[in-house]
């Protein structure tokens, strides 16, 4: 295996948009990404000196007068249609999108839902990528007939290819790069530009990289998704979503958020506000720790297969280094052959540095066996193949590579 490209580091620079806090008039919308994460959203001039916006618990809004309670005659008129502390968010994930808007659930999954549900409709057809993160998938199964949408999955190397499975009432195409648990990556731009050739609404689950080294709405995406929960937050202790839609995309996410009563925990909202400070800090620590554990992990014996797009070996390396501008901690890797079920639990459970949990994004570094359900990879997977997937966290990277030398010794001696 080839090594990990050593010429990554930092982030890209932020597009600007039109709906932001910043204006092209405005200095700081020249600003590098470290320092908008550090100033965007909020305005302590507003709030006493205050360096953070407050936590605002509200419901009631009250006016004035008769006069002001008209349509947009004050900006804030009840609490489910927004207040300081969720404007403050959604405004600062706004500019590093370089989106029209953002909206913000109270998941990643709802933030799937949410996506999905604004841009089709009943009799409607969606093309979802076959390797997208599994509860999508059970959305997509389950909820999705009932509103009278049909479903396909497709090849997520398909490419511009993906024009043959167009119908007439194609209406959405569904990505996510890189894909869930085996981290294909996907032509984007040409994915969107056939879709948008019929008319179709484009989706990108862009959790893994972020808006920091990838923005899907410079790619042709119309409604860019994060489970917030994960980088944005960072800390493991709150739920969170967003979605980012583009200028044609705008407009329909605002109104039917709106109709379905979207709302999101003021509390949740500022601890992902307090993640978003460090959230390049944290990424650029997480991608160094991983590059430096799977340098290590790809010369072990009992190791087959890494994938990590940011892997100069791995299939999907140039689309990565052609859209993305850096690598975060997800990743995950192949026991050679013949390894048993009992081999791969013997080193999962020996494990000590690494939690056995199916969240990541936070702080600590985490592992689960990987299970693929229902998709085209599932079928493409031998079924004696043992992988594993692992979160590599802000310990110190010499420490992981320790854990992990020690579970590969008591699983395969």
């Amino acid at each position: 295996m080839s090594a990990l490209d050593p010429a990554v580091s930092g982030v890209p620079s932020m597009p600007t948009r039109n709906r932001s806090l910043m204006s092209n008039s405005d200095p700081k919308s020249s600003l590098k990404p470290d320092t908008k994460l550090a100033h965007l959203g909020r305005e302590p001039r507003s709030f006493h000196g205050f360096v953070n916006p407050p936590v605002v618990h509200a419901s009631t809004v009250l006016y004035p007068d008769v006069e002001s309670m008209r349509p947009g005659g004050q900006k804030y008129s009840y609490a489910r249609r927004g207040n300081p502390t969720t404007d403050s968010l959604e405004e600062a994930l706004c500019e590093l999108e370089g989106a029209a808007g953002v909206k913000l659930t109270n998941s990643g999954l709802n933030a799937v839902a949410l996506a999905v549900l604004s841009c089709v409709k009943s009799g409607d057809h969606i093309l979802i990528t076959d390797t997208a993160y599994h509860p999508t998938r059970h959305f997509a199964d389950t909820v999705l007939p009932k509103f009278g949408v049909s479903v396909d999955y497709y090849d997520p190397l398909m490419g511009v290819g993906i024009k043959s499975l167009f119908r007439p009432n194609t209406t959405a195409v569904f990505t996510e790069a890189p894909g869930s648990l085996t981290f294909e990556m996907q032509d984007i731009p040409a994915i969107a530009e056939a879709a948008h050739d019929i008319g179709a609404t484009v989706l990108m689950d862009n959790t893994w990289a972020t808006p920091l080294f990838c923005q899907p709405i410079s790619l042709g995406v119309d409604l860019a998704i994060q489970a917030g929960t994960k980088y944005i937050v960072g800390h493991s202790d709150a739920m969170l979503g967003t979605v980012a839609a583009s200028e044609r995309a705008w407009e329909a996410l605002d109104e039917y958020y709106g109709a379905i009563g979207g709302h999101v925990a003021p509390d949740d909202v500022f601890l992902g506000l307090r993640g978003l400070r460090t959230m390049s800090v944290r990424l650029e620590r997480h991608q160094r720790n991983t590059h430096a554990v799977l340098n290590w992990l790809k010369d072990q014996p009992a190791v087959a297969n890494i994938s990590y797009p940011a892997l100069p070996s791995d299939p999907g390396y140039e689309i990565w280094k052609r859209d993305f501008s850096g690598s975060t901690g997800l990743c995950a890797f192949d026991f050679a052959d013949g390894t048993t079920n009992e081999q791969s639990n013997a080193f999962l459970n020996a494990l000590n540095l690494f939690g056995l949990g199916y969240s990541w994004g936070g702080f600590e570094s985490l592992a689960i066996p990987v299970k693929l359900k229902g998709s085209r990879s599932a079928t493409q997977f031998d079924e004696k193949r043992r992988s594993v997937r692992l979160h590599i966290g802000l310990e110190d990277p010499e420490d992981l590579i320790t854990d992990i030398g020690q579970a590969l010794n008591k699983a395969f001696d």
